[in-house]
C-alpha cells in the first residue's frame, strides 16, 4: 500500500497491505525509498550524448537517436545487438523486452542480471525436476522442524522471510542452522553456525550425503519410487571424514546437518552457492540431500531464495533462459507456438539462450540497450565492462543516474515502482498485481510503453500500441503459458483484484499451485522418467585460490536494506567503501594501515577501503558489500559452465598501504 506526495511527485507513504496473503502486511525496507525525495539523481528527462557531453532534449530526439544507434547495428548482424533486462521489470515489461529481444532483434544477445544471481539455481531445478520451480512455499515455513539456511542472509536479503523462520523457530524443537563462512546477522540469530572454507560448499554438502549413507538413514521407499540415479551417486562419493576435512569443517558439524535431514527439513541457499563455478553442482548436491531423506514433501525440501523482487517473474516471461511458461528453448514445437503467438517468422527466432551477460559483453556487441541494470557497476571485473561498453552504443532505460548512465549515448528515464502498474512473481510462484500510486511525472515513461515505443519504430506490428494496457499484455503472456509446466493462463487481473494473489500452475480461474510435484502422496517430475534426477559433482578447485603473492580470499555479499548495485536504496554517492575484516588479518597489516584505510588489491584492480574490524569474518578473508560501484573491478569473471553464473564470492587478493605504488595488475 503506497501514497502519494502531496507536492512534487513520487511516494509519501508505504505500508504493507494486510489483506495480502502473502506478505500479510509485512513489507521488506530495500527499494522502498527510491520513490520518496530520493537523495540519487533522479532522471527526469531525455538525455543524448553530443560532443562527448550527456545533454538533456525531448522524447521523439532521444527515441530517433536510440533507433538509429540499434537499427544501424541490427543491420549489421542481429547478435551486434545486445539486450540487458533486470528482475526490477514487471512482469509485463520483462515479457514485452523479451519479445522484442527475441522476436523483434532476434538476437542470441539477451540475458537479464538474474542470471548473476539465480543462474544456476535455475539449471540444478532443471536438472533435478524438469522444471525451474522451487517445490517449497512460504506454508512450509511453519511446518518445518528444521531450517537449515545455507549461503544466504535471509536476515539482510529477505527479512520478511526471515520474520517467518524465526517465528517457527520460537516452537520447541524446531532449530535454525546456518552454513557460511561468515559469521551472518542470520547466524547471529540461529541456533547453530557451521563455517566451511570458503567456496567447499560442494564437499560439506558431500559429506553429509555420505554419513547420512553410512549410518543408514536414506530413505529408500522415496528414492526407490521416485528418483533415478541414485546408485551412480554411491560411486561418487566421498569417505564423510574426508569430505568434511576438505571442507574445513569438524565431522560434529557434519552429523549436526546429517541430523536435521532426519526432520521435515527446509534447505534455503542463496549467492553463497549460487555465485561459484560450481554452483549448479552445489544447489544439486543441496537438493540431493532432500531427496535421498524422503524431504520433498509439504515442510520441507530444497528453496532458493532470489536476488531481486521480481527474478521469478524474468525467468517464467521474458524469453531469457526459456519461452514464456518454461517452454524449451530448442524444442521445434515451442519455437513454432512463439512464432505464431507473435507473428514472427520462426527463423527470426535465435537457435540458443546465448552466452549469459558476461559473455555477451565480452563478445563486443556494436549496441546494448540495458533496462533497469547497472551492468558497469554489477558485472565481475567491472573495469573491463566499462571499456567495452565506452566502444559501443549504449541505449540505457532507467530510473536513476548509475554508473552506466554516465557512459551512455542516449538516456531513456523511466518511472519506478511506485509509478507503475503490472504484476510481478515472488520465489514462491506467486503472482501479485502492483499499481501505480502516483501519475508518471512529466518527462518519464514506464517501462513497457518505452519498449513499445522502440518496437513499433523497428519492428511495426510486434506490439499493437506504443502504450500497451499492461493488463492486455499479460493476458498475452498468460495465453502463451497455457498446458506449459508454469501454466499462468487461469490468472486475470479480475482475479487478481479479487484474491490479491494467485501462485502458479494455474490452469484455469479456480486452480492455484501447492507444494510442487507432489500429489496425495505420490510424486511426478516433468523428467523424461518422470522421476526426480540424483547428481553426482564432485568438490574441484578455486578458480583463482590464494598464493603468495595473494594472500587473502575476497568475497562480497549483501548489507542491510541494500539492493543491488546500491542505487535504488542507498540514494546519493556511495561513500567510502567498508571492507569487513578479522581484527587478527587487520593487525598483519597494520604497518600498512593508514587512518584505518587499507587498499585491497586482485589481478583485476584495487579500491581503497574503511577497515571494520569483524571478529564475525574468518581469518584470512576480506569482505566486500556488493552494493558498492567499487567492488565488482575486483571480482572475478569466472563461470560456472553449466549456468554461466560468475564466480562473484571467492578471489585471491591481497592488502597493502593506501599511499603504496601498486604493480600493473595482470591477468594470470
Amino acid at each position: 500500500m503506497h501514497q502519494g506526495a502531496d507536492e512534487g511527485y513520487g511516494i509519501d507513504a508505504v505500508r504493507g497491505d494486510a489483506a495480502h496473503p502473502v506478505s500479510q502486511g509485512l513489507a521488506c525496507a530495500r527499494g522502498l525509498r527510491e520513490s520518496k525525495a530520493p537523495d540519487g539523481e533522479w532522471l527526469t528527462r531525455p538525455m543524448v550524448r553530443s560532443g562527448g557531453e550527456l545533454r538533456q532534449t525531448q522524447w521523439d530526439v532521444a527515441l530517433a537517436r536510440a533507433v538509429e544507434g540499434l537499427q544501424a547495428a541490427h543491420q549489421q548482424d542481429p547478435d551486434s545487438v545486445a539486450v540487458l533486462g533486470s528482475g526490477q521489470q514487471t512482469n509485463e515489461a520483462a515479457y514485452a523486452l523479451g519479445k522484442v529481444a527475441r522476436g523483434g532483434f532476434g538476437t542470441t544477445n539477451y540475458d537479464a542480471n538474474t542470471t548473476l544471481c539465480m543462474a544456476s539455481a535455475v539449471t540444478a531445478y532443471y536438472q533435478a525436476f524438469g522444471s525451474d520451480a522451487p517445490p517449497c512455499t512460504y506454508a512450509d515455513i511453519s511446518d518445518a522442524d528444521r531450517h537449515v539456511v545455507w549461503g544466504a542472509n535471509p536476515a539482510v536479503a529477505h527479512p520478511v522471510m526471515f520474520r517467518w523462520i524465526q517465528q517457527s523457530a520460537d516452537e520447541d524443537g524446531v532449530e535454525i542452522i546456518v552454513v557460511d563462512p561468515v559469521r551472518s546477522e542470520t547466524a547471529e540469530n540461529s541456533d547453530h553456525h557451521v563455517a566451511p572454507a570458503p567456496g567447499k560448499d560442494l564437499a560439506l554438502a558431500r559429506a553429509v550425503l555420505a554419513r547420512i549413507v553410512e549410518t543408514g538413514r536414506v530413505d529408500r521407499e522415496f528414492v526407490d519410487e521416485a528418483t533415478d540415479g541414485f546408485e551412480d551417486l554411491l560411486a561418487t562419493l566421498p569417505d564423510a571424514a574426508d569430505a568434511a576435512d576438505e571442507a574445513g569443517v569438524e565431522m560434529a558439524d557434519v552429523d549436526l546437518l546429517a541430523d536435521a535431514m532426519d526432520q521435515r527439513a527446509l534447505v534455503y541457499w542463496g549467492m553463497g552457492i549460487n555465485q561459484h563455478v560450481q554452483g549448479t553442482e552445489t544447489a544439486r548436491a543441496l537438493i540431493d540431500l532432500t531427496l535421498a531423506t524422503g524431504n520433498l514433501r509439504p515442510g520441507g525440501g530444497p528453496f532458493s531464495l532470489t536476488g531481486q523482487a521480481n527474478s521469478m517473474g524474468t525467468r517464467i516471461c521474458s524469453s531469457k533462459g526459456s519461452w514464456p511458461g518454461q517452454r524449451a528453448f530448442e524444442d521445434p514445437d515451442h519455437r513454432r507456438t512463439v512464432a505464431d503467438h507473435w507473428d514472427v517468422p520462426v527463423d527470426r527466432l535465435p537457435d540458443d539462450t546465448g552466452p549469459g551477460p558476461v559473455g555477451m559483453l565480452e563478445g563486443e556487441p556494436e549496441a546494448v540497450w540495458a533496462v533497469a541494470t547497472n551492468p558497469v557497476a554489477g558485472m565481475p571485473e567491472a573495469e573491463s565492462v566499462r571499456e567495452t561498453l565506452e566502444d559501443a552504443f549504449v541505449v540505457v532505460q532507467d530510473a536513476f543516474h548509475t554508473e552506466t548512465t554516465e557512459i551512455a549515448d542516449v538516456i531513456l528515464p523511466a518511472a519506478t515502482w511506485g509509478e507503475s502498474d503490472g504484476t510481478t512473481t515472488n520465489m514462491e510462484r506467486t503472482i501479485s498485481r502492483v499499481r501505480s500510486a502516483t501519475d508518471v511525472p512529466s518527462g518519464v515513461r514506464p517501462d513497457l510503453d518505452i519498449i513499445a515505443t522502440i518496437s513499433s519504430r523497428l519492428f511495426p506490428g510486434l506490439f499493437g500500441s506504443t502504450s500497451p494496457d499492461p493488463s492486455a499484455v499479460f493476458d498475452e503472456f498468460t495465453a502463451l503459458t497455457e498446458g506449459t509446466v508454469a501454466d499462468c493462463s487461469g490468472i486475470t487481473y479480475e482475479r487478481l483484484d479479487e484474491v490479491h494473489a494467485v501462485r502458479w500452475p494455474s490452469p484455469d480461474e479456480e486452480s492455484a499451485g501447492g507444494y510442487r510435484y507432489y500429489d496425495d502422496e505420490s510424486w511426478s517430475f516433468p523428467t523424461t522418467s518422470g522421476r526426480a534426477q540424483f547428481s553426482t559433482g564432485r568438490q574441484g578447485s578455486l578458480p583463482e585460490p590464494t598464493d603468495d603473492d595473494y594472500p587473502l580470499t575476497l568475497t562480497t555479499a549483501r548489507e542491510a536494506d541494500g539492493y543491488n548495485t546500491g542505487v535504488r536504496s542507498r540514494g546519493g554517492e556511495a561513500g567510502p567503501l567498508v571492507a569487513r575484516t578479522h581484527p587478527e588479518t587487520v593487525a598483519e597489516h597494520s604497518e600498512q594501515l593508514s587512518d584505518g584505510t587499507l587498499t585491497v588489491e586482485t589481478r583485476r584492480g584495487s579500491a581503497t577501503v574503511d577497515i571494520d574490524r569483524d571478529e564475525g569474518v574468518p581469518r584470512g578473508m576480506v569482505w566486500l558489500p556488493i552494493h558498492h560501484p567499487a567492488t565488482n573491478r575486483l571480482t572475478l569473471s569466472d563461470r560456472d559452465p553449466q549456468s554461466d553464473e560468475p564466480n562473484f564470492k571467492q578471489c585471491a587478493a591481497r592488502l597493502v598501504a593506501p599511499e603504496a605504488e601498486l604493480p600493473p595488475a595482470t591477468a594470470d
